[in-house]
């Protein structure tokens, strides 16, 4: 079984091969936090559902994060900062464990730094609705099981493109935050 410590061995410093964060679109570079805490089940990974009123992926399951703001000196900062502003958890509950595989969006692009952060317990949350509708908890036991993955190969502007798919207990969980998830798990059940 998968730990906590087995979770946050995959994450580290950039490799001195990450593309720089960069502007895609004219948009600045974005963060997230994947924040990975104890549960009553195990390991478990914190979500959110964005707002339903939300002009950009309604609805859909991510993780907390935005956009770099002018006053934010740097990515791991801009990840602790909405982490916070979106569901109330204390930055300084969190250790930052380093990073993950960078990735560039399709659907909207943008360019995304995925931080690991680890709590020593389930924290407590307090949600923006201006933001967020739902906070999820998710064993980690659950993202594992083989039959709730899976993979289509979509097609846009003449490009395939490989989509990840989590079929969780009452959501579905794909796209950029189900490629991070995937990312997580492989490197977690190297480590172990």
């Amino acid at each position: 079984m998968l730990t906590v410590e087995h979770l946050i061995a995959g994450a580290g410093p950039p490799p001195a091969d990450a593309p720089p964060a960069v502007v895609v679109d004219g948009k600045p570079p974005s963060a997230v936090l994947i924040p990975i805490s104890p549960g009553p089940d195990g390991p478990e990974i914190l979500f959110t559902r964005r707002a339903w009123h939300m002009r950009n992926h309604t609805g859909e399951v991510s993780f907390p994060g935005g956009r770099l703001e002018p006053d934010d000196p740097d990515l791991m900062t801009t990840a602790l900062r909405e982490t916070e502003e979106e569901i109330g958890v204390d930055r300084s509950l969190i250790t930052v464990a380093g990073e993950i595989t960078r990735l560039t969006t399709v659907s909207s692009p943008a360019y995304i730094v995925p931080f690991v952060g680890h709590l020593a317990e389930r924290p407590s949350t307090t949600i923006n609705p201006g933001e967020v509708d739902d906070v999820l908890h998710v064993p980690v036991a659950e993202l594992l099981d083989p039959d709730i993955y899976r993979q289509e190969l979509w097609h846009r502007d003449g490009q395939a493109m490989e989509i990840t798919f989590f079929e969780l207990i009452g959501d579905t969980l794909w796209g950029a935050t189900a490629r991070m998830v995937r990312d997580l798990l492989e490197r977690a059940t190297t480590t172990s």
